[in-house]
């Protein structure tokens, strides 16, 4: 362990500026980092447990979702009684993915990780343009709707099946505490697509969900006593992703929603071929 517990200088600053890319990409799109970041650890670190792994990513995405959070909060973009009750519904997931990951071997783990990430990045790349949903006062018993006021006075009104929202984020929960990567990657679409929320509320709701959702995953993996072998590298990447996160947020604001989801869609594809290279 004392090629990844111990860090010289010149590796504290590249893990810093690692962070800050991870930070600041990671809020413009909602997903926290962990899908930039996992890749990069899992190559940085071939021969390191995947709970390991997963640990100090988990442990980054919190301080980036927290940092971001704050930013898009300024902006009153966070739809928070949405958010609270998709946190509540990742939490268990959160728990008992982060316990399964001890149970996977690392090349089974790269193989399941690669997948599902070309998965994701062929679903979005196919899908057309995600429509912000308004639906007006006709709607079914079970959804919720909602009207959100920016700080720069544009107004949202939407309605969403809020079943459909509680059994996806458990979903999310699990397999982004699991894979390490936050969950935004999964959960943004799902809440563009199937939940009909604008992009860039959903950019900044999911960011939300994930301050709550990695800290649980972090924590567990506290108890379990994974994450403390990896506090050094943790620190250096949550420095960079502190400050890359608010400059994320404020870029948001100067690109369209489709460019979010599409540059998503490229980055997921590009990562995928690579990790699953690995598990060959």
């Amino acid at each position: 362990m004392e090629h990844i517990t111990l860090l010289s200088a010149e590796k504290f600053l590249g893990f810093v500026v690692l962070g800050f890319v991870t930070g600041l990409y990671g809020t413009l799109i909602g997903a926290g980092g962990g899908f930039v970041l996992m890749p990069i650890l899992l190559l940085l670190f071939p021969k390191e447990n995947p709970a390991l792994i997963t640990s100090i990513s988990l442990a980054v995405v919190f301080f980036n979702a927290l940092a971001g959070s704050e930013s898009y909060a300024l902006m009153k973009r966070i739809d928070y009684k949405s958010g609270l009750m998709f946190a509540a519904a990742t939490i268990p997931g959160a728990i008992i993915g982060a316990l399964n990951t001890a149970a996977v071997s690392r090349p089974l783990f790269n193989g399941i990780f690669g997948t599902l990430l070309a998965i994701g990045g062929a679903f979005l790349a196919f899908r057309p343009d995600p429509k912000d949903c308004v639906r007006g006062n006709h709607r079914h018993y079970y959804e919720s709707c909602r009207h959100l006021v920016e700080a720069n006075g544009v107004c949202h009104d939407y309605s969403f099946n809020a079943f459909v929202g509680i059994g996806l984020s458990f979903v999310v929960g699990y397999v982004s505490s699991f894979l390490g990567i936050g969950g935004g990657i999964i959960h943004v679409p799902a809440m563009t697509y199937f939940l009909h929320f604008p992009v860039h509320i959903a950019t900044a709701t999911s960011h939300f969900v994930l301050a709550i959702m990695a800290l649980t995953g972090t924590l567990t993996h506290v108890v379990a006593g994974t994450f403390p072998q990896g506090s050094n590298i943790t620190l250096s990447l949550a420095i960079g992703a502190l400050l890359g996160a608010p400059l994320g947020a404020h870029l948001s604001n100067r690109i369209q929603g489709r460019w979010i989801i599409r540059s998503l869609a490229f980055a997921l594809c590009l990562v995928s071929i690579r990790i699953i290279m690995t598990a060959i």
